[in-house]
């Protein structure tokens, strides 16, 4: 027991625990050091009933968004831990290009306040093959077990497929979006049994312009899903041409 505390310590003190938005040491692990940290900006309410947009003011609790007013969505709600910025960006971009895969647990742990009461299944959006075996890994199919390690709630990671390759959607304008995603995602044999009247949460690491969550929610809901709420680690409020990728 002694020897295997040892080894521990040592790990520890070779490893220690580091800030997954700059590197620094920290106590824990999944822990931001306290510059990161203020840099989060959270999201919760006042936002719109409809898409969750956070508000600057209290608008009551019904109150939607102009673009809501103007088109009702099709998803149930866009649920997302923080708005995302500079901090947020590193994350997503280490676990998604450096291979950080334990971020994939830092991102659940915020993001699991926000898993919607009634939750039946936990669905991530898929990635076509080839990006698979280019990365090794589908990111927010990581994030997805983690959130079903949190909440409990069951993780479906094959349940949706993306059966066609997509391009970058930055510069495209919605129709471009709209249609370069369009055929892009299928449901896997038997999927239907499993979605029938259950209220599903769409798992992704980040929320632009929706087009890409759009398109799955409607294979969902095609297949008979009551609900389907989009859930992920950031959320880009601010104008497109400040996105980063």
């Amino acid at each position: 027991m002694e020897v295997g505390n040892s080894v521990v310590k040592l790990v520890a003190l070779a490893l220690p625990p580091r800030c997954p938005g700059c590197g620094e040491v920290v106590d824990a692990d999944h822990r931001f050091c306290g510059t990161c940290w203020t840099g989060l900006a959270m999201i919760a309410p006042p936002w719109c009933a409809a898409c969750n947009l956070p508000f600057d003011f209290d608008r009551g609790p019904h109150a939607l968004c102009g673009e809501c007013l103007a088109t009702a969505p099709v998803h149930d709600g866009v649920r997302a831990a923080v708005a995302y910025g500079p901090t947020a960006r590193t994350l997503a971009l280490r676990l998604k290009y450096g291979g950080r895969t334990s971020h994939a647990a830092t991102a659940a742990r915020l993001m699991a306040r926000h898993m919607p009461q009634g939750a039946d299944l936990l669905v991530p959006v898929p990635l076509h093959r080839w990006r698979i075996w280019g990365r090794g890994f589908n990111q927010a199919a990581l994030i997805a077990q983690g959130l079903a390690r949190a909440s409990g709630v069951a993780a479906e990671l094959e349940l949706l497929r993306r059966v066609k390759a997509t391009p970058v959607l930055r510069g495209l304008g919605p129709r471009g979006r709209t249609k370069a995603v369009a055929g892009a995602f299928a449901l896997a044999p038997g999927a239907k049994e499993r979605l029938k009247g259950r209220s599903v949460v769409l798992v992704d690491d980040v929320y632009t312009s929706g087009a890409t969550t759009d398109a799955c929610v409607r294979v969902l809901k095609r297949a008979g899903a009551a609900r389907v709420t989009i859930l992920c680690w950031a959320r880009v409020i601010e104008a497109e041409d400040s996105w980063a990728d």
